[in-house]
């Protein structure tokens, strides 16, 4: 951040006017085209933007809505363009908002997809996943350090966090049940040892004076982000509406056990655990997409993440490729429409996971933030992120154990592998280069051996 333009000396002392609905649409559609870097970057380049640079928000109300994007499942950077639109633009201003954060990413993602599942044997393509693969391991790892650094403050969630990972790695406990207990073990702590479980959240409360904003510190709440009961019923009865349509014609017209139909139930069930972010349900994903229902191998479902984290939008659109490729491999609408297949799939679960957070801030946003303190309310989800933080470690043991071993602990170790995965990790934990200089690291180290082995 510009330290001359965080005092009060030499920050601007009146407000933009206005943002049409073009500047919006405009800005918005440019956040979805260049929003690389993982949550953290998207969040960054809102802050400097509309905080910083345009003035649309002020920092203590941008702040203040992170924190509470932040307490809900799904993708809090694309939570929050989504709560900044409807607090600037009212509903309409949220939807354009949010969807436009995910629409590129989608399209980007369904491209690659199909490049990927058509043309993956191709030598140089086969080399630069062999490279990618060891850096997603050290990716996530990396996603496990940055949580469990931010989250596990105490004896009580670090014995969460080893719950979790005994509970899924050894005893083989689904992710929703864990989940459920973690919330649980929370409600408790916060009733009987709330010292435990008090957090104020990732973000700190002190806020910077970047100037005069559009939506500033006293600005008085607009009438329709303000409670009101039926308002809140209308929004829930209309999201409700917009999951069963497309649910309830999938299941007429292909029945419950099609492809489709068991995808748009699946993502639904997973849009509603991605606490902590997208790396906290990629355990889920993983169980269902490639052990319960077999959509894909553990080798694409690295692969997949990889895609994910070199194209802008939300991590979560990693569920676009996992549905893209089963699609396809099971050729679900005929061995002539291979494409046609994965990119309706890739758009079913796109709208299956992402319309939940549309609902929980257009319906949630003003009913939820009088809570944002209330340690009844902020405790089981303190526990919920601590037990992610288990759910990860194992998630990083079950990518470094099919990348290091392909063929299985009685094949042979993989020390090229080895050796790229540790050149990540140091280059992520020592040098904090960004994720996406990594990779393209990796790949162009893969790219290189696959054409002078």
């Amino acid at each position: 951040m510009n330290a001359q333009a965080s005092t009060k000396d030499t920050a601007p002392t009146e407000a933009p006017l206005s943002v049409s609905p073009w500047q919006a649409f405009a800005f918005w559609l440019k956040l979805g085209v260049v929003s690389f870097g993982g949550p953290a970057g998207q969040i960054a380049i809102m802050h400097t933007e509309l905080v910083e640079r345009r003035r649309w928000i002020s920092e203590k109300r941008f702040l203040h809505a992170l924190n509470y994007c932040m307490l809900l499942p799904g993708p809090e950077a694309q939570q929050l363009a989504t709560y900044i639109g409807w607090l600037m633009h009212r509903t309409w201003g949220g939807v354009m908002a949010g969807a436009l954060f995910v629409l590129p990413s989608l399209f980007i993602l369904v491209g690659l997809s199909w490049v990927y599942i058509a043309f993956g044997d191709v030598g140089w393509v086969a080399g630069m996943f062999y490279g990618i693969k060891p850096a997603v391991t050290a990716i996530v790892l990396q996603a496990a350090h940055r949580i469990g650094a931010r989250s596990l403050k105490n004896k009580a969630l670090w014995g969460i966090a080893a719950a979790s990972f005994v509970a899924i790695f050894a005893l083989q406990v689904p992710f929703p049940l864990i989940v459920l207990g973690a919330a649980l073990l929370g409600y408790a702590g916060g009733r009987w040892a709330p010292a435990l479980f008090n957090s104020t959240g990732g973000h700190g409360a002190a806020a910077k004076h970047f100037g005069a904003a559009l939506m500033d510190d006293h600005t008085p709440t607009p009438a329709h982000a303000r409670f009101h009961g039926g308002r809140l019923a209308i929004v829930v009865l209309a999201g409700a509406v917009l999951w069963a349509l497309p649910m309830g014609a999938l299941t007429w017209g292909l029945g419950w056990d099609h492809t489709f139909t068991q995808m748009g139930w699946f993502f639904t069930k997973a849009a509603l655990l991605t606490f902590g972010g997208a790396y906290a349900v990629l355990p889920y994903v993983y169980q269902g997409a490639v052990g319960h229902y077999g959509w894909l191998t553990p080798t694409q479902m690295i692969d997949g993440l990889a895609l994910g984290e070199t194209t802008p939008g939300p991590l979560i659109m990693v569920v676009a490729f996992v549905a893209f490729v089963g699609a396809y491999a099971k050729a679900v609408l005929g061995p002539d429409q291979l494409f046609l297949a994965g990119a309706m799939a890739a758009c079913l679960v796109t709208w299956f996971t992402f319309l939940p957070s549309f609902i929980f801030i257009l319906a949630g946003g003003p009913l939820v933030e009088s809570t944002h303190n209330d340690v009844k309310f902020t405790a089981p989800l303190n526990g919920i992120t601590a037990a992610v933080v288990g759910v990860i470690v194992n998630l990083t043991l079950f990518f470094g154990y099919h990348v290091l071993w392909p063929q299985g602990f009685a094949g042979t170790f993989d020390a090229v592998a080895a050796l790229i995965a540790l050149g990540a990790a140091i280059a992520l934990f020592r040098y904090k280069r960004n994720v996406m200089h990594v990779i393209a690291a990796c790949a162009l180290v893969g790219l290189l051996l696959s054409l002078f082995p």
